[in-house]
């Protein structure tokens, strides 16, 4: 199966009685710059937080990720009965009752309330089969995390493609007209020398040498060519089987740098129009890789 990017917001859980023990694991995740792990157990099982953090690393790149093991319930328990001390309680109560004449009644039940007389005992459990046992269940809690943060990163890369195509459909639009705004400049700039030379002939040389000079300000090629390398590249990641949240987030600042410098350079109404629309698109698409992992 081919892994698509994935979102870092999902939600799993899975529960079922392995070996005695009824295990419940619950995971979310969020968006965050790195990875960082929480986890929460019930009382004595602590020592399953190591071997959890080692597994969700494994299994996660980047993201804020909140595990709960639910209830660990081990059925076997032993209940013990502290005889001598049972035995010195019916013999005290007897005591008592002849010493006061009060009802003898001893049942066991009274005899149990006393302090320690009942004490129940938990067997050792082995850590590491406990361990495999909430291993298998994690995994499958994680599974379904994971194909929720598939699906979102699926909607996500189908919305971030659309965009890429938009703005490289607006920078084809600029690099056509950018020629045309030299030429527009040409009209003007004759126009102008020769309502200044009417009585003279003007120097069409100085009219060239103008232009040259304003071609190579205004000229956007570099900065498209390189927002369209910009625009494969995000295309190319997408694609890729691994964590390339960071990546992509590098990526949209270029595209964003690149983008400013045509809005500054091109001295065209119509090309800041799109600059505009660039940028915000743009935008957008930073806003949307923040929650890819």
């Amino acid at each position: 199966m081919i892994i698509l990017i994935k979102s870092m917001t999902g939600y799993g859980r899975y529960e079922q009685t392995i070996d005695g023990w009824l295990i419940g694991v619950e995971v979310k995740s969020v968006n965050h710059r790195y990875l960082e792990y929480t986890a929460r157990f019930p009382k004595g099982y602590g020592f399953l937080e190591n071997k959890l953090k080692s597994f969700v690393q494994h299994k996660i790149a980047r993201g804020k990720v909140d595990v709960t093991v639910e209830h660990v319930c081990d059925t076997q328990l032993t209940v013990q009965v502290n005889e001598s001390l049972a035995r010195g309680y019916v013999q005290a109560l007897k005591t008592l009752a002849q010493q006061y004449h009060l009802n003898q009644e001893i049942d066991a039940v009274s005899i149990a309330n006393y302090p320690d007389v009942l004490t129940v005992y938990k067997e050792q459990e082995d850590e590491e089969v406990l361990w495999n046992a909430v291993q298998q269940v994690s995994e499958t809690a994680f599974c379904h995390m994971l194909e929720m943060r598939e699906q979102e990163g699926a909607n996500l890369k189908q919305d971030l493609l659309r965009r890429a195509d938009d703005i490289d459909r607006m920078v084809k639009e600029i690099e056509m007209r950018s020629p045309q705004t030299v030429e527009e400049y040409k009209q003007r700039l004759q126009a102008r020398m020769k309502e200044l030379f009417a009585d003279s002939e003007y120097n069409e040389s100085r009219l060239y040498t103008e232009l040259i000079l304003f071609t190579d300000k205004v000229s956007v090629a570099e900065e498209t060519v390189r927002l369209r390398s910009h625009i494969g590249q995000l295309k190319t990641m997408l694609e890729s089987k691994e964590a390339v949240g960071r990546k992509l987030d590098f990526l949209a600042q270029e595209m964003n740098r690149e983008a400013n410098t045509i809005g500054s350079k091109a001295m065209d109404a119509q090309i800041a129009y799109m600059v505009v629309d660039i940028k915000a698109e743009v935008e957008k698409i930073r806003e949307q890789i923040q929650n890819i992992e």
